[in-house]
Formats: structure tokens, C-alpha cells, sequence
């Protein structure tokens, strides 16, 4: 085994999201997806406590570049400009991989109770990040609280507009990111 190779990390998420397609996650073992990646267990151990870690793959890179964004925004941008920031800065973790996975990823997630309830955690865990980064800029708690869960939901739209488009590039994620927390805006202006 390639135990050696550069971008084993990698590899395990791809083998582990084609395997949860092909014969579900409860199905699928750590040795299966250590093989079909090409490395050994220990190294998937290596990279990954469990299989359902997976599917987190770079939250905390995520939720750092998330609070980067949302920091070194300018001084006079209000909550969702920062939220916006963070946004762009968090679309440069993702690339032509995550792309490709989206769909088959989406599929496992659907097909999996324990990776709906990961993939729930994950997302409090990025709304808690934002909200924190808010509030550390002097964003009242519930202002704050609010843009985080708008800069979620905008990721998560943002996500899936941008994994089903066709020839949609890194630069066209981040466009794809602000469109929709701009949808996001406007039906929050539009509740009254």
C-alpha cells in the first residue's frame, strides 16, 4: 500500500463518500475505506478518530477561515458584510474534490441517520463560530446569533448551487456564497 503517498487525507474522504454511496454507511468498514484509498488503517487512524469524522473533513479549517473572514472585515461593515467576508474567505478551503464528492456526499447523508446528526452538529458548531466572531467585532448576542444562522444557511445554499452548477469554478463558489446570503437578506427584510 501507497501508505506514503501525499494526499491520503484526501483520498480517505473520496473512498469513504464512494463507499457510503455504494453500500451505505452502516456497511461500510474503516479496512474498506483504508484499501479502496490505498493506506493503510493505522494511517487512516492517523487522519480520522472514526469512519463518521469523515463527513466533518476540514470543519475546523472551515470554521477558522470563517472567523478570519469575518474579523479583518472592515471596521464600519455591519454583521451580514461581515458574515459575507467570512463566507468568501471559508469558499478558498473548498476545491474541484469537494465538487465532485457534492452529490455523492449529499446522497450519503440522506441514506444515514448518524450522518444527518454529524452533519447537524457541524453546523451549530460553524453558526458558533461566526456568532462568536460577531460578537468579538461588538455585535449584540441576538444580531450576532442571527447572522451566524444566515451565514450557515448562505453556506449551505451557496454549497449546493454551486455543486450541481455546471463549470462553476473556486471564484464561482464565493459568488455563489454571497448570492445566496443576499437571497438570505432580502427574505429576512421581507418577513417585516
Amino acid at each position: 500500500m501507497g501508505r506514503w503517498e501525499p494526499g491520503a487525507r484526501e483520498r480517505l474522504v473520496v473512498a469513504a463518500v464512494d463507499l457510503f454511496t455504494e453500500q451505505g454507511y452502516d456497511a461500510t468498514t474503516v479496512t474498506q475505506i483504508a484499501e479502496r484509498a490505498g493506506v493503510t488503517k493505522s494511517t487512516f487512524f492517523r487522519h480520522f478518530p472514526d469512519k463518521r469524522e469523515l463527513l466533518v473533513a476540514g470543519q475546523e479549517a472551515l470554521g477558522r477561515l470563517l472567523t478570519e473572514g469575518i474579523a479583518e472585515a472592515p471596521g464600519d461593515a455591519g454583521p451580514l458584510e461581515a458574515v459575507a467576508a467570512g463566507l468568501v474567505r471559508a469558499s478558498t478551503a473548498m476545491g474541484p474534490v469537494n465538487r465532485e464528492i457534492a452529490p455523492r456526499l449529499k446522497a450519503a447523508i440522506a441514506a444515514s441517520t448518524e450522518l444527518q446528526e454529524r452533519n447537524a452538529l457541524k453546523s451549530v458548531s460553524l453558526a458558533a463560530a461566526m456568532t462568536t466572531a460577531l460578537i468579538a467585532r461588538g455585535v449584540p448576542d441576538p444580531t450576532a446569533a442571527l447572522a451566524g444562522e444566515l451565514g450557515v444557511l448562505a453556506f449551505k445554499r451557496g454549497y449546493a448551487a454551486w455543486s450541481d452548477g455546471d463549470g462553476a469554478t473556486e471564484d464561482g463558489f464565493a459568488a455563489c456564497l454571497i448570492e445566496a446570503l443576499d437571497e438570505l437578506r432580502a427574505a429576512s427584510a421581507s418577513l417585516g
